[in-house]
């Protein structure tokens, strides 16, 4: 899974933060968009693919083909962003069987229930446990909004919950 350069939750999945800061430090040929909502709306999907910055491919797949390309580490281009909506994304392809080198959280909104962890990014105590367990199983999960801010590891906020 070298291919993945970084693999980011973000709510907005493609926008202008992504596409001028983390697209350009990932050098990525495609932007890769896991959502299951998404990729039954063909509608949505054609609005993401034209938010794209030239020459960078996007596919949009369901956890279960994104799992499976990762298991089988069969991938169409060698440097991929890989953008989730939700932690619970994540989660399902952790209990896919997905290890994910890093992972990087970044836009998560906020709503009830959720602690504010810093701007921008907020977690349920669950949102936070599913975190824990995947770095506890060797992810390295950071949070990290733009490339100018230092990562903070999710063990670092947990005082919070």
């Amino acid at each position: 899974m070298d291919s993945l350069k970084l693999v980011r939750i973000d709510f907005r999945l493609i926008h202008g933060q992504v596409i001028t800061k983390w697209n350009k430090k990932a050098q990525a040929k495609q932007i890769m968009i896991v959502d299951d909502q998404l990729s039954k709306d063909p509608f949505m999907a054609d609005i993401y693919v034209m938010a794209a910055p030239p020459g960078v491919s996007v596919e949009i797949c369901t956890v279960d083909d994104f799992s499976k390309k990762c298991l089988e580490n069969n991938f169409e281009y060698s440097s991929i962003l890989v953008l989730l909506k939700s932690i619970e994304t994540a989660k399902q392809l952790f209990d896919n069987g997905v290890k994910l080198k890093e992972l990087q959280i970044g836009g998560t909104g906020s709503g009830a229930g959720k602690v504010n962890i810093s701007k921008g990014i907020a977690l349920t105590k669950e949102e936070y446990q599913d975190l824990s367990d995947m770095a506890a199983a060797g992810t390295k999960v950071y949070i990290q909004m733009i490339p100018e801010d230092s990562p903070v590891s999710i063990e670092k906020v947990g005082n919070k919950f």
